[in-house]
């Protein structure tokens, strides 16, 4: 419970309206999009300035409040849930394009601007910003540099750290500090603007965000293909990547999906297929062209039941629309869905699925799969129910053993999702010691009183 002298503190940096302490309000900020965890915070504030940012961070850091950092809320690993309580600091009202700069392919953003608000101003100046989160309605430009977000077109272009040229960021301690610029390149000291993108705001603050563009393609093609066993789906992502041929987009949905999302909204999915590769290729037409033919012949060699291009912009946004449902299918048909985002190298996902598959098997489960095959990122979710909770303790065991299994093939226990709290339990086993002390060395260095985001990414 906070002090009544700090509400009021609160309440002459920002105005009253945007202190809010009722508790319904305080609800509304005290889960992310997990859906599992939740903590109530002690007040929520909602700033329009980076300078209003910086003295609700010197006010916490003299009262040792905690301070959680929240954007749209659409994180997947429970990194916006404020489970010590304190402030939680929204940044959705610093929301404009303070620049455009076609000549430098650069745009200048404050932290809570919406990606996909940001990507509509882009598309009418023929520009493109290519990481493409699945949550871009809702999720922020901070949220998306805080969490290091990938997205389907990774697999071509890579995730955001390889798009931020510059930082504005409030420090714990209630300094602005600007860090990198606005050139393609900069080898001034450290790169500290890096070390922010994927921090889940445990080191500061992001209040403005500069970022690389790229100049939109000038034609895209989707087509998919259909298996009748998803582990050779998982070879054909192996043989298209080995080919040289890089697709802008490589997706994959299992049977389970092609069924619910068929069932929660028709739309002619191959619901006897065992999986569909959704895949996109971008660039000239010429290109697209030879791509495409290169791509038929190497689905076909490795097993395809069925492969085609759709035939129109209109084909090509339904197959794109049944990747996008694929999480409103899962979180729909269960209470409680397990769901991680495991990361193994391209050539090991045929041996990943296959791993998942014997586990689900062992352990009669409904698990679930989705995902960025085109980067080996996939996302296995396990349906279950924690009220059953037998069930909830074998969901959980099958669950440590596809995080060990990922480990084993040279994986990573997240591509794109974060540490947050939901795989704090894994981080010891997947990251060197030495490493994990280097960054908490960063971390108090940073943020000496502990009071951003606490709790999060290791165990306290």
């Amino acid at each position: 419970m906070l002090k009544p002298a700090v509400i009021s503190k609160l309440q002459e940096i920002t105005g009253k309206a945007a202190v809010l302490t009722a508790k319904e309000d305080l609800a509304v900020y005290s889960f992310d999009a997990t859906g599992i965890w939740s903590h109530l915070p002690d007040v929520v504030v909602l700033p329009t300035t980076s300078e209003q940012i910086s003295r609700i961070m010197k006010l916490a850091n003299e009262e040792k409040i905690p301070v959680t950092a929240r954007g749209g809320g659409t994180g997947l690993a429970g990194s916006a849930v404020p489970v010590k309580g304190g402030i939680v600091l929204v940044t959705t009202r610093l929301n404009k394009i303070l620049e455009v700069n076609k000549a430098n392919l650069s745009i200048v953003v404050e932290s809570g601007l919406v990606l996909q608000e940001m990507n509509v101003e882009l598309a009418k100046l023929g520009l493109f910003f290519p990481p493409d989160p699945q949550s871009f309605n809702g999720c922020t430009i901070g949220g998306v540099v805080a969490m290091n977000s990938g997205g389907p077109a990774c697999v071509k272009y890579g995730v955001v750290k390889q798009y931020v040229l510059g930082l504005e960021v409030v420090l714990a301690t209630g300094e602005i500090v600007k860090l990198g610029g606005t050139t393609s390149k900069n080898r001034q000291g450290y790169e500290l603007a890096i070390l922010f993108a994927g921090s889940e705001g445990t080191l500061g603050i992001i209040t403005k965000v500069t970022l690389r563009l790229l100049p939109a393609p000038q034609a895209r093609k989707s087509m998919i293909a259909v298996f009748n066993d998803v582990t050779v789906a998982g070879e054909a992502v192996s043989a298209i990547i080995a080919s040289g041929t890089i697709p802008s987009k490589i997706e994959m949905l299992d049977n389970w999906f092609l069924q619910r999302i068929e069932k929660l909204t028709p739309m002619g999915l191959p619901v006897d297929a065992d999986a569909m590769l959704i895949i996109q290729i971008d660039g000239t037409v010429e290109t697209i062209e030879s791509d495409a033919r290169r791509i038929f012949d190497i689905l076909k060699k490795s097993g395809a039941k069925d492969a085609r291009l759709a035939k129109d912009d209109a084909e090509s946004a339904q197959f794109w629309t049944a990747r996008s449902g694929g999480m409103a299918a899962v979180s729909s048909a269960a209470r409680v869905n397990l769901s991680e985002d495991v990361t193994v190298p391209r050539n090991k996902i045929p041996d990943y699925i296959k791993g998942i598959r014997e586990i689900a098997k062992k352990h009669d489960l409904t698990i679930v799969l989705s995902g960025h095959a085109g980067d080996g990122n996939i996302h296995p979710s396990i349906l279950t129910d924690d009220r059953d909770k037998v069930h909830f303790a074998r969901a959980h065991k099958a669950m440590d053993e596809i995080v060990d299994m990922a480990l084993a093939l040279g994986g990573v226990i997240s591509g794109e999702h974060g540490i947050g709290i939901s795989k704090q339990r894994y981080f010891k086993k997947a990251v060197d010691p030495v490493a994990i002390e280097i960054m908490r060395k960063i971390k108090g260095a940073l943020d000496p009183n502990n009071i951003l985001n606490p709790d999060k990414i290791w165990e306290n």
